[in-house]
């Protein structure tokens, strides 16, 4: 309740702010796109630039105004996540349902983003009931071991953000033509989606390989910055042995790894699985969101909706088995 406490009293101080406090530094830590429409659900990616003064950044928190709700943070490769609940200060409704508890702070925590790079820190959510014009703040901390460097300063109505130090980054709410319908909500998704790589696609091509059966395979597209991109598909094994997806190659990216995600007690953990997947005899496996999936890293051209991305899996007994991941919209539609 205390974290609760003090966030409500930050959002008092960040209610509203004119045109010109919306503009941030770029060596600040912003939004890559700083405009929302009302009642619309959306990818806010955040952009850190930097370290704290040459150290690497290790954890980033975000508190989460009131008016962004429904939220869902997208796992980062060798990072922790931790959501931390609490009550909003209003009731929203979700496809009918009444809301009053909610995600209040994200964190990505023990990680390592080197001075020399940036990155993007994404988060899907709702805007809802915030008038056009408003700007929402989302105070961040940013934390480099022990060096701390917070990024919450919010200008009074009529004052300039460009005057500040440490400003906290803004979301600009916007009215927008099809006010009221949210034609790609996403929230009402549980908590084992939060794998930024939302809901389930439409099946692609099944391909057979011995007594194996892999369906469904679709990625999704790459936010602008992201650094890697997400695959699933579904394994059936038909036959009376085990098999062993061991490993998977693309010449989309130059390595692509298999991973596990796991949360427990409002934690999120992510960790490639080495030793890949067993697919015992008679089972099906899943590559979902929110649990087994792959991970591309060092991708040489961003996965965009329509495109499609070869795959190579490499199975214990089966062997080798080329597959083709449909990519879909970054809200995996």
């Amino acid at each position: 309740m205390k974290t609760i406490k003090t966030f409500g009293k930050t959002f008092g101080l960040a209610a509203v702010f004119s045109v010109a406090a919306f503009a941030g530094a770029e060596a600040h830590v912003t939004f890559l796109d700083r405009e929302a429409t009302q009642d619309s659900t959306i990818l806010a990616a955040l952009q850190v630039p930097h370290g704290c003064d040459g150290k690497a950044t290790t954890e980033v928190r975000v508190k989460l105004p009131e008016g962004f709700v429904f939220a869902k943070p997208q796992p980062k490769a060798g990072w922790e996540l931790e959501v931390i609940k609490g009550n909003y200060r209003k009731t929203y409704d979700n496809h009918g349902d009444k809301v009053k508890t909610g995600a209040i702070e994200i964190r990505w925590k023990n990680g390592n983003l080197s001075d020399d790079f940036y990155d993007t820190f994404v988060i899907q959510g709702k805007v809802s009931g915030v008038e056009a014009g408003t700007s929402l703040a989302f105070p961040v901390t940013q934390m480099c071991g022990d060096t701390v460097t917070a990024w919450d300063q919010v200008a009074k109505e009529g004052g300039d953000a460009h005057e500040m130090k440490s400003p906290a980054p803004l979301l600009k709410v916007v009215a927008g033509e099809d006010h009221g319908h949210d034609h790609h909500d996403m929230a009402g998704m549980d908590m084992s989606g939060m794998a930024g790589m939302g809901a389930a696609a439409p099946a692609g091509d099944t391909v057979k390989a011995g007594d194996l059966e892999i369906s469904g395979g679709f990625a999704k597209a790459m936010l602008p910055g992201q650094p890697v991109g997400g695959g699933f598909f579904t394994v059936k094994n038909n036959g009376q042995a085990d098999d062993r997806l061991v490993s998977v190659s693309s010449s989309a990216a130059g390595e692509v790894q298999i991973h596990e995600m796991v949360t427990k007690d409002n934690v999120m953990r992510m960790r490639q699985l080495k030793d890949g997947i067993a697919i015992a005899a008679g089972e099906t496996v899943k590559l979902e969101p929110g649990n087994l999936h792959l991970m591309f890293q060092k991708v040489k051209t961003p996965f965009k909706q329509g495109d499609t991305v070869p795959v190579t899996l490499t199975f214990e007994k089966a062997g080798k088995v080329d597959l083709v991941l449909q990519v879909l919209s970054a809200q995996g539609k």
